[in-house]
């Protein structure tokens, strides 16, 4: 460790370079490090990863167990990473119960073993109590500067997450896209000569002809392969085109891929069957050349259509993970605050189309935040005037970065510009009133708060469950937040706590 730069943070920021309660690390000198890094392997054209590591359901543990037994954890993980990177690595708190190790001149295989000895050791010394998930990205491989490479180790570490915790993932660029410039149409079907019956059908139509016999193929085709149209058998051995069918709308990734079910099958029975799969369009054997041909041109068209819709949403919700990147003190927030804001959603009875927006709106409702210095973002003491008039545009920015996107995004455009509304005209940035602020901003302004008051932050440590909840009801009772929201929120938190605490005695 270069002992002038521990020096010189020191006497900049007066105060030390490690977390008070691990030992490793604290975020700011790690972020210090990390530019620097980044700086040393363009110069000398090396590489290195980057791993976040996060104690997973480690928020209900502290809840449950309490915020000294939690402390001892993380203190006790802290120390098996440490043990576990390489003497020339740096391991960090990054936040929270977020570490991260910079793994210096590391290829992938060299990082994804350090990754899984760390793994292990949470899993062994823990005797099973504890587990880690691990996102690992790559210098330069998966990014070029600071902002993104955090930016895709959080994404890996996401796909951690979602694959079910306890593992290492490595951020993984999108699957390339076949760039002749024609579109991909997918025929599944386990009679060779139809296959190449569609082929000929569809053969001036310009389109990229890949095709299956079967629907595990498929599947595995879609996987590695930008497909436009899945012209898809019902009747197949093994996996059914329902099944098929099925799998594909279930995953959020290939769901807006459109599929024609081609069948033999012509009672309505068998088409409620496919609907109920999520088929968009059926066509019946023998088919029809011209049927075909019109019905395939216009869902690719579809197709294109709403990919370009998705690409735009897709750099939204990236760039709300650069933001989430930029302040440590809110890693996780805006996943927490929109899956909570849903079950509050649902608990009120909201309708689909509201609930759709608070899904959207609470993971891209600080993405405005963009715009605002980590300086600011991260300042341990109270904003002055300057700095809170910055913070405070942070609504209408993220309402601006969104509004190209506003017929598909709908009310989920309310819930990014007014989730800092009061009721009494006293919030921002528009100092709307009582019914002037729709239900969903109404639910986010509630949720926002609670996720705020019982975490972590720069200014001050997370207060106790009961505590946010009388703040909450101070601001109900003056007229500030919603008392109707505020009520339900605080009854479904107690009632589920109730319920971990039955479910672990």
């Amino acid at each position: 460790m270069d002992n002038s730069l521990t020096a010189a943070y020191q006497t900049e920021t007066e105060s030390p370079f490690v977390d008070s309660l691990t030992g490793l690390f604290n975020h700011g000198f790690f972020q210090i490090n990390l530019e620097r890094e980044i700086d040393r392997c363009k110069r000398d054209s090396v590489t290195f990863s980057l791993a976040l590591i996060d104690v997973d359901g480690f928020s209900m543990f502290n809840k449950r167990c309490g915020h000294l037994t939690g402390d001892k954890t993380l203190k006790q993980i802290a120390t098996l990473i440490q043990s576990n990177v390489r003497t020339a690595d740096l391991s960090a708190r990054f936040g929270g119960d977020v570490f991260a190790a910079i793994l210096i001149n590391s290829e992938k295989t060299v990082s994804y073993e350090v990754a899984e000895r760390i793994r292990k050791a949470v899993v062994n010394d823990t005797k099973g109590e504890h587990t880690v998930s691990i996102g690992l990205a790559s210098f330069p491989d998966d990014a070029h500067d600071h902002d993104t490479i955090l930016h895709q180790a959080h994404k890996a570490l996401m796909q951690a997450k979602s694959d079910g915790k306890n593992r290492v993932s490595f951020f993984k660029k999108e699957p390339p896209r076949i760039d002749n410039g024609q579109s991909v149409v997918l025929v599944v079907d386990d009679e060779p000569k139809n296959a190449k019956l569609m082929e000929a059908i569809l053969a001036p139509l310009n389109f990229t002809i890949q095709k299956a016999t079967n629907g595990q193929d498929a599947l595995n085709i879609i996987k590695k392969t930008k497909v436009d149209l899945v012209l898809l058998d019902v009747m197949m051995p093994g996996m059914s085109g329902y099944d098929v069918c099925r799998r594909i709308k279930n995953d959020d990734a290939t769901r807006l891929i459109p599929i024609i079910l081609v069948t033999a099958l012509d009672d309505n029975e068998s088409k409620i069957k496919g609907i109920e799969a999520g088929a968009d369009d059926f066509i019946s054997k023998p088919v029809d050349r011209a049927e075909i041909i019109a019905r395939t041109k216009s869902l690719v068209r579809v197709k294109q259509l709403n990919s370009n819709l998705t690409s735009i949403e897709n750099v939204l919700f990236s760039l709300a993970g650069v933001v989430e990147a930029k302040d440590s003190y809110t890693q996780g927030h805006t996943n927490r605050v929109a899956n909570l804001a849903v079950s509050l959603g649902q608990k009120m009875g909201v309708s689909p189309t509201e609930l759709a927006a608070l899904k959207v709106g609470g993971v891209l409702h600080d993405i405005g935040k963009i715009g605002v210095s980590r300086e600011i973002l991260n300042k341990p003491g109270p904003l002055d005037k300057e700095e809170w008039e910055i913070m405070q545009t942070h609504p209408v920015q993220g309402y601006n970065i969104c509004l190209p996107l506003g017929r598909n995004l709908g009310p989920a455009l309310h819930v990014i510009r007014h989730h800092h509304e009061k009721l009494d005209g006293s919030g921002y940035p528009d100092q709307l009133k009582a019914d002037e602020i729709s239900t969903v901003a109404r639910i986010m302004a509630v949720v926002d708060i609670f996720d705020a008051l019982v975490t972590d932050r720069p200014y001050r440590k997370a207060m106790p469950r009961e505590k946010a909840f009388a703040i909450l009801r101070e601001e109900a009772a003056a007229g500030k937040l919603d008392q109707d929201v505020t009520a339900h929120l605080i009854e479904m938190i107690a009632n589920s706590s109730a319920l971990e605490a039955t479910a672990s005695c």
